[in-house]
Formats: C-alpha cells, structure tokens, sequence
C-alpha cells in the first residue's frame, strides 16, 4: 500500500513542479525604464521603417502610421516629408542605409532628442490551405542620439484573422472563405489597416512594456512617464 502510495504522489509532485516551472518561464520581467526615464526625451525623429517582408508597401504604411501614436503619447514628432527630404538632400534614400547613420549625425542635422528605429518582419495577406489572413509584425527600438543609448525596444503584430470562428460551413465552405478574404483584403490593401493596429500596440504607452509617456502628455508634468 505504502509503495502505491508513493507511486501515485510522483506523478503529483510532477506535474505541480512542471507546472510552477512553467509559469517561472513564461512570465515576462518588468521593463528597465531607468535610461529612458534618465534621457528624458521630448523629441523623436522616425526614421523609414527597414522592410524585412516581401510587400514593397511594407515601409511607407508603417511609416504612415508611427507619428500619431507618438505624438498623441506626448511627444514632439519631426514631420515625415520634412525627414523625407532631408535625408533625400543628403543623398540617402535607403532605410538601411538611413539606419546606419551614426546618431551623432542625426542629433547634428536634426536636433532631435531620440530616434525610433523600426523594422516590418510580416506584412500582407497570405492563403494557406483553409485559411488566410493579412499579418503585420514589426519590431522598434528608440536610441537616445545625445548618447546613442538605446532606451527601449519593443514587438507588435496584429492580424484580421483575430477573433475568427471558423465553425459551421465544413471544409468547403472554408475554403471559399479563405479564398473570398484573400482576394479582398489584397484589393483593398487591408495590410495598410492592419498596419495602423500594429503601429498603435507597439507605439501607444500601455503598461505592458510600451514606451513612456512624453512631456506634453496631459498626464505627464516633469519629463517621461
């Protein structure tokens, strides 16, 4: 009875151990704010997005849609036509090449405080089998151009396909779904909408490890927030 006893206790104790191990790795550590609450930036320039999908629309649809979250967090945002030509005057028209611009040199052109570096991983609407949908991914970092410290990093992705149900219809009927979203969401460059999501949850200062809130923020008095 003893020996039983123990066996059925193992796989108790087992499973309590795998389960308190795995909330250990899947909780996310609170994000380090010191620098950016140190830096104290009050200006931000956007630099073009670096495409890593294969839509060529990728870059100025995200770049479209980064000012606002920023600016409505309180921050002053350098205008995108403005930025456009200047980088154009001085001969660069690539975002990588614009990204490996030493942060001194943009502090020097621009006089801005910060810089947010952004890169589109997935962009656009793509079919698999019974499915589709139109995915926007991106990564940012902001950087500090008085020092070249980065300040924070961050990943958004958001999708159309969010909160789909695709009971009822059978196979069939998902397949003509798939196929019908497709072939709309390209017409109507849904990737541009789903962009403006993207750029919203990774820009807009929520506690999940969003930025800080800038100095014009209504709720901000002294610095970042």
């Amino acid at each position: 009875m003893k020996l039983r006893c123990q066996f059925l206790r193992t796989p108790l104790l087992l499973a309590a151990f795998l389960l308190l191990g795995g909330c250990a790795t899947t909780s996310r550590p609170a994000y380090d704010y010191s620098a950016f609450r140190a830096a104290r930036p009050a200006s931000i320039l956007v630099l073009p997005p670096v495409n890593q999908s294969p839509d060529v629309k990728a870059s100025p649809s995200m770049l479209a849609h980064a000012t606002v979250p920023l600016a409505e967090a309180g921050y002053y945002v350098f205008p995108v036509t403005l930025v456009d030509e200047t980088f154009r005057h001085n001969g660069l028209t690539s975002p990588e090449d614009i990204h490996d611009v030493a942060p001194a040199k943009l502090r020097e052109i621009f006089g801005a405080d910060a810089a947010l570096y952004i890169t589109v991983k997935q962009y656009g609407t793509s079919y698999v089998v019974v499915s589709s949908e139109t995915r926007v991914t991106a990564e940012a970092r902001l950087v500090d151009l008085r020092s070249g410290q980065q300040l924070w990093s961050g990943k958004a992705t958001a999708s159309s396909a969010e909160g789909d149900n695709n009971s009822g219809g059978g196979l069939i009927g998902l397949l003509v779904k798939a196929a019908i979203r497709q072939i709309v969401e390209t017409v109507s460059d849904q990737g541009h909408v789903i962009a403006g999501i993207t750029s919203a949850r990774l820009l807009s200062p929520y506690a999940n490890g969003g930025i800080l809130r800038g100095p014009r923020a209504p709720q901000v008095k002294d610095g970042v927030r």
